[in-house]
């Protein structure tokens, strides 16, 4: 008995039925034998943290844009976050971790420079419009590797494809789908009012109270509110026949209503609306230069542009990129040079 068949017996004893098993995988695009040592949902997660788009979520905003400061969260520490809100509720309702942990760690990793401002660009510019989730799903399957992709699971895609969203639209297939949606929004809600915070554009008196007494006064005290919610409401779930992960109703509306109020407050609010601009400004003037310059984008993206056009191949490309490489590839085309000394 090789290690991975190992670990898939020990899935069989330990995870409940509606879980979704390891070996029973629906498989990848592409045709590969099994490792011997990693079931194929560990053999994803490897694959995402160690790709190169991965390592980008260091360099992309969360929320604020270029801060000074060490402690603001990124896109990666986002990214990870997520994916140990997601693993705590994985064990609490006893389904497959190793699938929670590949779906949480590749969510993002189509998400745009300069947070939601990057994405909502790249929406304008697209006919049929921007969503980070498909660019996700996109990055892994197409564009990583060199135009390899990933040739990740189909389980591990549809969590990330259906990972956005919180009141409406279709779910993932998988409990652990499912809970990977939910732990996002948790994890976002909560890290980005305390960044709020540190940063003095919130107060803690201005927060919405009726939510804050129900979910907590503290940032560990609202997360420990949720996941414990989230994980005895499901299993009361399954143990009826229901397949859904969820919260409490109370408490699934003070989470949105604070999501509500950040929405309003922060992320389309007026204290950073000038720096939101310019940081728009700066990804449309890319977007028309490489419109104009396909040819001084990489190989890959030449390449896409034949197949698919010049749209989308310049629509991946400022996708990947950092908030640094954004402002630097800005400044090299549009800001003068010092030319005689």
């Amino acid at each position: 008995m090789t290690v991975r068949e190992k670990i898939e017996r020990h899935e069989e004893l330990t995870l409940i039925p509606q879980a979704c098993f390891s070996k029973n995988s629906r498989g990848r695009e592409r045709f590969e034998e099994l490792d011997s040592y990693r079931t194929c949902f560990m053999h994803d997660r490897d694959r995402i943290i160690h790709s190169k788009s991965f390592r980008r979520l260091k360099h992309k905003t969360q929320v604020y844009i270029k801060t000074s400061g060490d402690h603001y969260r990124t896109r990666l520490t986002h990214t990870l976050e997520v994916s140990q809100i997601a693993r705590t509720i994985a064990r609490g309702i006893s389904v497959n971790e190793d699938l929670v942990e590949a779906i949480t760690l590749g969510h993002d990793i189509g998400h745009v420079a300069f947070a939601h401002n990057g994405e909502e660009v790249l929406a304008e510019r697209i006919p049929e419009g921007f969503r980070h989730n498909e660019q996700s799903v996109r990055v892994l399957k197409k564009l990583e590797k060199d135009g390899q992709g990933l040739n990740i699971t189909v389980e591990v895609l549809d969590g990330i494809l259906h990972h956005s969203g919180l009141k409406s639209g279709t779910i993932s297939e998988t409990l652990e789908g499912q809970i990977a949606r939910f732990a996002d929004k948790i994890a976002y809600v909560n890290h980005d009012i305390d960044d709020s915070i540190r940063a003095g554009l919130l107060y803690m008196e201005d927060l919405p109270q009726e939510f804050i007494q129900m979910l907590g006064t503290t940032h560990s005290k609202r997360i420990d509110t949720l996941v414990r919610n989230i994980v005895d409401r499901t299993n009361s779930n399954l143990e009826k026949g229901v397949l859904q992960v969820e919260l409490e109703e109370d408490i699934f509306d003070a989470l949105y209503g604070l999501r509500a109020f950040l929405f309003k407050k922060i992320y389309t609010g007026e204290h950073l609306k000038e720096e939101r601009d310019k940081a728009k400004f700066v990804l449309h003037k890319l977007f028309d230069y490489y419109l104009e310059h396909v040819e001084a984008m990489p190989g890959l993206y030449g390449a896409i542009a034949e197949e698919e056009g010049k749209i989308r191949a310049v629509a991946d490309y400022i996708a990947g990129m950092t908030d640094d490489y954004a402002i630097i590839t800005f400044n090299q085309i549009y800001v003068p040079k010092i030319v005689i000394y």
